[in-house]
C-alpha cells in the first residue's frame, strides 16, 4: 500500500481483517460522507493472474447482485503497485459470529437467519452458489435504525453458467454440506445445509456438527442428528424439524429453496414470545456436546485436529464456471413433515434421560 493512509479517494481508518488472499480496511469517503470497507488483494498474489481475475470477478459479481441483503460494491480500482481493490458497504455491528458470544432472543435470531436465507435466494436466482456461508460472512448493520443482516464474502462462490470439470473443495467444515466435502455437484440446497448449521450455531454457540476437518465431515453416520433445541432453549419443535431436514445428507430431503426456508424460519419465530424490551441479550443455557446425541467420534475436541494436506486453500476468487444448477430429484413432501414424529420422540427420549439422571443423583 503506497501510504497506508489513503486508497484513491478513500481515507483509511483501520484494518478490519486480513486473510490469505486479501485485507479489508475501514475507510471513509469524505466526498459522500460515508464509511466504507475497502478490500485489497494481498501483495503476494498480485502477480497471479488466476487469483487476480477471481478477485475482480468477485467484485463484479457483488456489483451485479443488487439487493439490500447483499453487500454492495461501489467502486473498483488498482493501486500504483498493481494490486486491485474494491470498495463496498461497511456494516457497523459485526456479524452473526458475534451473536454466538452475545446471543439475542431466539425470535430475533430466527428472523435474522430468515433474512440471510432471502439473501441467498437472491444469489441463487443469479445462478450462484455461495459455498462458504458462515456466521462471519453474515454481517450486521444498524445504520438504518434497525438491525439488518447482509450476506458478504462471495470469494469462494461459484457461478454456474457453463459446464466444466471438477472443482476444488472450499468452505468451512462445520458449515459445509457433505456433498461439498466429497466433491459432488453443488446446488442451492448446499447453502441451505450451511444456513441450518449457522442458525444452530447462533442459537447455541456451536454448529450442529462441530467437526474440524473435511475428513471428519465425510465420516458422519447417516443416523446422526443434531441435539434437539426444544428442551434446552424452549423453541418450538417445528424448529428442530426444519433443521433436521436442512441438515440431511440427501440434498433432496432439504427445503426446496432458500425462500421456503426463510418463510419457515419466520413462521417459527412468530410462535415465540416477544423479547423483554429491557434486555437486549439472553443468558444461554449450558449447551455441552458431550450431553448431546452426537456419536463419540463427532464430539468437539479440545485439541485442533490436523488440517488435511490434500486440500489446497481455495483462492479468494470465484471458481471456474460450470453448468446450470442441478435440481435434486423430488422425493415427496417436504421432509420436515416426515420428521415430526422422529423429532418429538428424540425430545421425549432426551427429557427422559435428564429426568432419570436427576432421579439417580437425587
Amino acid at each position: 500500500m503506497p501510504t497506508m493512509e489513503k486508497i484513491g479517494r478513500y481515507r483509511l481508518i483501520r484494518r478490519l481483517g486480513a486473510g490469505s488472499f486479501a485485507t479489508v480496511w475501514l475507510g471513509r469517503d469524505d466526498d459522500l460522507d460515508v464509511d466504507v470497507a475497502v478490500k485489497v488483494l494481498a501483495d503476494n498474489w498480485a502477480s497471479n493472474d488466476n487469483v487476480r481475475n477471481r478477485f475482480l470477478f468477485e467484485a463484479r459479481l457483488m456489483r451485479r447482485i443488487r439487493d439490500p441483503r447483499v453487500v454492495r460494491v461501489y467502486d473498483i480500482g488498482t493501486l500504483p503497485d498493481g494490486r486491485p481493490y474494491f470498495v463496498m458497504d461497511y456494516c457497523d455491528s459485526g456479524s452473526l459470529q458475534d451473536l454466538r458470544r452475545s446471543p439475542i432472543d431466539p425470535g430475533t435470531t430466527l428472523h435474522l437467519c430468515a433474512e440471510a436465507c432471502r439473501a441467498l435466494d437472491v444469489v441463487h436466482r443469479e445462478q450462484v452458489v455461495h459455498r462458504d456461508v458462515t456466521p462471519g460472512n453474515l454481517l450486521l448493520d444498524r445504520s438504518s435504525g434497525k438491525l439488518q443482516v447482509l450476506l458478504a464474502d462471495l470469494g469462494v462462490a461459484k457461478e454456474m453458467i457453463e459446464q466444466a470439470g471438477a472443482t476444488m473443495t472450499a468452505g468451512t467444515p462445520s458449515y459445509m454440506a457433505p456433498e461439498q466435502a466429497s466433491g459432488d455437484a453443488l446446488g442451492p440446497r448446499s447453502d441451505l445445509y450451511a444456513m441450518a448449521s449457522v442458525t444452530y450455531a447462533v442459537l447455541t454457540g456451536q454448529p450442529a456438527f462441530p467437526v474440524k476437518t473435511v475428513q471428519d465431515l465425510m465420516t458422519r453416520p447417516p443416523d446422526a442428528l443434531p441435539r434437539p433445541l426444544a428442551p434446552i432453549l424452549g423453541t418450538p419443535p417445528q424448529l428442530d424439524q426444519l433443521l433436521v431436514a436442512a441438515l440431511s445428507l440427501n440434498p433432496a430431503q432439504r427445503p426446496p429453496s432458500a425462500a421456503v426456508m426463510a418463510d419457515e424460519l419466520d413462521r417459527i419465530a412468530a410462535l415465540l414470545p416477544l423479547p423483554d424490551a429491557t434486555q437486549s441479550t439472553q443468558v444461554r443455557p449450558r449447551f455441552t456436546p458431550e450431553l448431546g446425541s452426537l456419536p463419540p467420534q463427532w464430539q468437539a475436541s479440545a485439541n485442533p485436529m490436523p488440517t488435511p494436506t490434500s486440500l489446497p486453500p481455495h483462492p479468494s476468487g470465484i471458481s471456474h464456471v460450470v453448468g446450470p444448477i442441478p435440481q435434486p430429484a423430488d422425493d415427496g413432501p417436504p421432509v420436515w413433515q416426515h420428521w415430526t414424529l422422529v423429532t418429538l420422540i428424540a425430545v421425549l427420549v432426551f427429557l427422559g434421560v435428564v429426568a432419570l439422571t436427576l432421579f439417580m443423583l437425587g
